[in-house]
Formats: C-alpha cells, sequence, structure tokens
C-alpha cells in the first residue's frame, strides 16, 4: 500500500501551519475560497475523538478485512474551507492504475472508475475519517475496484446541523469537478454515499435531499447505510421508543429538541422526509438490538417503497453497531449492491 501526505500527517485533524497555508494556496487556485476568513481552523476532536464507533475491542465488522497489497492512500486533501476558516479534508483511497498524474504530468488512468463517499460515524460529534476502522473501510472500497473518499466533517458542538451535511454534499461536487475527476480516474456520474451510524444518517440524506438527475451538483448515485438514524422527528423518536441517549445526541445535533414546534431541522435532518421518486436505490442495514431503534429501519423501508425508491433492507442479530456488521458477510452484500447501482 502507497500513501501520500499532501497536507498532513496520518489520518488526524492537526496539520501544521505551512500545510494548511498550502492547501489554502491550491484551493485559492481552484476558487473555492470565496468569502472565506482567516486563520484557517483544522477541525479538532477531543482526545479521544478519532476513536472508532464499534465500543467492542474484539475483531468484529469491518476489522476482520485485510487489505491486499496495490492500493493508494492519498492523506488530507483539502476540498473546501468554510467562512469560518474551518479546513475541511478527506483521503482518497484507489487501486494503484486509477487516476492520478505521473510526475511528468501526464494521465496515468487506465479508465474511469465509480467512486464512494465514505462517512464516518461518532453521535455527529467525534470521529476521524482515517482512525482504523474507517481507514480499514476505505481500503475495502477500494479493493473492490471503487475510488473511495474518506470525509471529515464539522462536528458537535462547533457546528449543528446542516453543517455536517453541507461539508459532505461539497465533498461530493469537489470529487465530481473535472480536474478531480481526472485526477482520480473516476466517472463523476457514478458517486455514490457509504455511511455507519450518524454517517449513515448523512449519507441518506445525500441520497434524498434535492430531486432530478443523480449525476449533477451534489446527488449520489446510489447510497449504503448501516446503523443510521433516519427519522428524528419527536414523533418519529416516540414511535420508536428511542432511548435517552439517542435523544441526546439528537438534540445536540439538531441544536434544538425533537418535537418542539421551533425545531424544523428535525424534519429537515430526516432522511425519510425528503423520499421522492427521483431517489437513487439504496442499501441499509442494522442489528436487531443496537443502539439504533429497528423501527428506524422498517419504517424507512416501507416510506421509500411508498415513494417508489428501490431499497434493499438487511437486518442481522445481534448488538454490534454500524461498521462493527461490516464483516465479510456483509461486504459482499454492499459490494454486490454498490457495483450493480453504478455499474461498474
Amino acid at each position: 500500500m502507497t500513501r501520500t501526505r499532501p497536507s498532513g500527517g496520518r489520518g488526524g485533524r492537526t496539520r501544521p501551519v505551512l500545510a494548511a497555508a498550502a492547501a489554502l494556496a491550491a484551493l485559492a487556485v481552484t476558487g473555492v475560497l470565496s468569502g472565506f476568513h482567516l486563520p484557517l481552523q483544522p477541525i479538532e476532536p477531543d482526545v479521544t475523538g478519532a476513536r472508532s464507533e464499534i465500543a467492542s475491542v474484539e475483531p468484529i465488522g469491518i476489522r476482520t478485512f485485510e487489505a491486499p497489497a496495490g492500493l493508494v492512500v492519498e492523506e488530507d486533501l483539502a476540498y473546501g474551507v468554510r467562512e469560518d476558516g474551518t479546513l475541511l479534508t478527506l483521503d482518497v483511497c484507489r487501486p494503484a492504475d486509477a487516476g492520478s498524474a505521473t510526475e511528468d504530468g501526464t494521465d496515468a488512468s487506465t479508465g474511469m472508475r465509480p467512486a464512494v463517499v465514505s462517512i464516518h460515524g461518532g453521535s455527529w460529534a467525534r470521529g476521524d475519517k482515517a482512525n482504523a476502522d474507517w481507514r480499514n473501510v476505505c481500503l475495502w472500497l477500494a479493493s473492490e475496484g471503487f475510488v473511495a473518499a474518506s470525509v471529515n466533517y464539522r462536528l458537535v458542538p462547533a457546528a449543528v446541523f446542516p453543517a455536517q451535511l453541507d461539508d459532505v454534499a461539497l465533498a461530493v461536487e469537489w470529487l465530481r469537478d473535472p480536474a478531480q475527476a481526472e485526477r482520480f480516474g473516476l466517472d463523476p456520474a457514478r458517486i455514490a454515499a457509504f455511511g455507519g451510524s450518524a454517517g449513515g444518517s448523512l449519507a441518506a440524506l445525500l441520497g434524498t435531499r434535492g430531486d432530478g438527475a443523480l449525476d449533477t451538483g451534489s446527488r449520489v448515485a446510489a447510497v449504503a447505510e448501516l446503523s443510521g438514524p433516519v427519522a428524528l422527528t419527536g414523533l418519529a423518536l416516540d414511535a420508536d421508543g428511542a432511548s435517552p441517549w439517542l435523544r441526546s445526541i439528537v438534540t445536540d445535533y439538531l441544536g434544538c429538541e425533537p418535537g418542539a414546534a421551533a425545531c424544523e431541522a428535525a424534519a429537515e435532518a430526516s432522511a425519510a422526509t425528503h423520499l421522492d421518486p427521483s431517489d437513487p436505490p439504496m442499501f441499509v442495514a442494522q442489528s436487531d438490538a443496537e443502539a439504533i431503534p429497528l423501527g428506524q429501519q422498517t419504517a424507512f423501508v416501507a416510506a421509500a417503497d411508498a415513494a417508489g425508491v428501490t431499497v434493499q433492507s438487511l437486518v442481522v442479530p445481534g448488538s454490534a453497531h454500524s461498521i462493527g456488521i461490516l464483516d465479510a458477510a456483509m461486504r459482499a452484500r454492499v459490494a454486490a449492491f454498490l457495483h450493480a447501482a453504478l455499474g461498474g
């Protein structure tokens, strides 16, 4: 596996001032920075913020994956800067024969590959694109022949909805830009979203927000999500018997109490609210006794069916959460879905 580090150290959210300045200069050339304010601020979780949402120390889920040789990882690529100076970064994992210009500037791509935006979980308040488990997700997707982009986004409490959605949407737009499509050898018409837990919620929103063609703007051509809360209104949480923990993290994420008359964000942040026939095919899965109520998935599947959206669903026994259920069998199911949906 080959790693490059254009603007920082391995997967962390901190980076030197000079590296941030380099990223700033690169973005300025492409015009991404219109309207930003200095100084640049990297996203900084607490000391434990980079940990995975897999609570177990056991080798479960994505931890059972071993990356093959021949994959390339490009770390800490700046995909945008927010008006408050927040520097947004992602990592790209890809097969060695996909994209990237050679040193003499010629395109070394051997073909256009589908891409998958990978969105980490962590209650919208912690996590990192390159903790050990999410780096493994990125490498797994690359091993399947996708160009995978593992993204960081702004976190609670520094930012509340829709900041997180706006960030991951910007990552899709950045990948779709012709310069990035050529650089990584990806097909801008075939971009999917994959996420787990809070990242699953965001992936589902990428799929359902908006309407029309799936190959423009921040629209995605497929969604696969594991254990994502997809209905955050007070009514939905009540119906699902949501735990105090889930209600608490949703309140922090929305910046208001679900069910309160003034909390319009609850519906806006619910993927189930936005379903319509133009949405892409989806794959949703979770455990039957985990932290996210099973009613979240079953109600979403029913709503998707009613809206004419193609959806595959799977429930596995146990209490493992998010990419904790991404074992070999689940990886095969998700990969098959993505290949079928993206045609590659």
